[in-house]
């Protein structure tokens, strides 16, 4: 009888206070931090919490969903998968959707990426690539065993990911338990000879296998930009060194820079590149790892041990593969890159009204990326008073935003209308206006 009380008090009980019982959320310090907001529903680029407030998703729930919440394209792709083959493991066997992944994603990747590895989350993504690099050059018998990246990177929080990563409090715990990477200052304007500096006297050692960064944009740094001239030339002298490259495009790739992957505009192209996020337009977990030829036959021998162990249950799962070729179908219609362009003029439009603002530091525009970074007095701390002021105010009128210390971006899904892009702006405006 008592179970039965239970279960019902549980059920008369709202979600937020359910969830409170049992989970552990992302990036959270539960004894200080609101309690989460409950989503019911999701519709193009808005989503309605168990009240029905009515939110704008400005940031695509963390970059994922370019096409908006509960595509219909999407989910009957995936409903057609389901009903043929849900999945199968990836260890001895294949199937077509993951074939035309890689046979899709071979057309608009750069030309140079020629195998694909499938894993389930950009942090696996990255892990692979990094394992990759190190485990070629012990293949060869060479030691080559540390990591270059750059300063206030993010690329995931797998082992080898998080040491890649330079926001020191989200690794600040496992120091001396990761592996060996030394960072080199962004080439953002007039940094860029320093950068370029720095990675050739590292370069001339012979120690380093890899150098991984973010191509054009640092996302969680606070889309932090710099120009595909300065990457060329880096990636350039790790060409010359033997340097593997990686380019992280978990959050740049499949059109957020205004073109298909940040590469394509670059003349000298990465090694690897880690894919995942926009993959499967939001709706299941997927992430893919591409490589050259010659990385690929570095694992290509008579010798079991020289293969790459590395897998996952889930790897290349085919109904994930269906989300994918969706999501990429979806990307290259006339209509969505229209999307892309339109949203990228509204960007540059509110840049121009906004970078006169009294408050405002500096502001940058990439595809459908904006960023503005606010005057402070001093240095603002990541999750700091600012920045949660600014949090609260955004989700009080309705726009889900989320601040970088004093840094403020939009990244919004490519079908948002001009309407609720106005409504973004002018929150932001305001926001500044009444908070800083």
């Amino acid at each position: 009888m008592s179970n039965v009380n239970k279960t019902t008090s549980a059920k008369d009980k709202n979600l937020v206070a359910r969830d409170a019982e049992y989970l552990w959320h992302p990036y959270t310090q539960h004894k200080t931090a609101a309690l989460p907001i409950a989503i019911k529903r999701g519709e193009g680029a808005l989503l309605w919490d168990e009240d029905d407030k009515q939110y704008i998703d400005a940031i695509a729930s963390w970059w994922v969903n370019p096409f908006g919440h509960s595509n219909t394209f999407i989910a009957d792709a995936i409903y057609k998968q389901l009903t043929t083959l849900e999945h199968v493991l990836f260890g001895g066997f294949t199937h077509e959707p993951a074939v035309l992944v890689a046979e899709k994603l071979k057309e608009i990747l750069p030309q140079n990426q020629q195998k694909f590895f499938f894993s389930d989350n950009g942090s696996t993504a990255v892990e692979i690539a990094l394992k990759v690099a190190l485990q070629y050059n012990y293949n060869k018998g060479e030691k080559r065993t540390k990591i270059i990246a750059f300063e206030n990177a993010f690329h995931g929080d797998t082992f080898a990911a998080m040491a890649a990563s330079g926001i020191s409090f989200f690794t600040e715990a496992f120091r001396g338990s990761l592996i060996e990477v030394t960072r080199i200052p962004v080439p953002v304007a007039e940094q860029e000879e320093t950068s370029i500096e720095a990675l050739k006297q590292l370069a001339e050692t012979d120690e380093y296998a890899a150098f991984i960064f973010e191509p054009l944009v640092q996302g969680a740094a606070g889309m932090v930009m710099y120009t595909p001239e300065a990457l060329n030339d880096l990636i350039d002298i790790c060409k010359q060194n033997n340097i593997f490259t990686i380019a992280d495009e978990v959050m740049t790739g499949f059109g957020k820079t205004g073109k298909n992957f940040a590469c394509d505009y670059l003349t000298t192209q990465p090694d690897m590149m880690c894919l995942s996020k926009a993959l499967t337009g939001g709706t299941i977990p997927m992430a893919l790892t591409t490589f050259t030829q010659e990385l690929f036959d570095g694992f290509y021998d008579d010798d079991v041990n020289k293969a790459l162990f590395h897998g996952h249950t889930f790897t290349a799962n085919p109904t994930g593969c269906a989300a994918a070729l969706a999501s990429i179908a979806l990307l290259q219609q006339p209509e969505m890159q229209e999307n892309i362009q339109r949203i990228n003029q509204q960007h540059l439009a509110f840049k121009t009204k906004i970078e006169a603002h009294p408050k405002v530091k500096t502001t940058r525009v990439l595809g459908v990326i904006f960023a503005l970074e606010l005057k402070t007095d001093g240095e603002e701390s990541y999750y700091g008073g600012l920045r949660n002021k600014l949090y609260n105010y955004f989700i009080e009128k309705g726009v889900i935003l989320r601040p970088v210390g004093n840094i403020i971006y939009i990244l919004p899904p490519y079908i948002i209308s001009d309407e609720l892009l106005n409504t973004i702006y002018n929150t932001i405006e305001s926001a500044i206006n009444a908070i800083v």
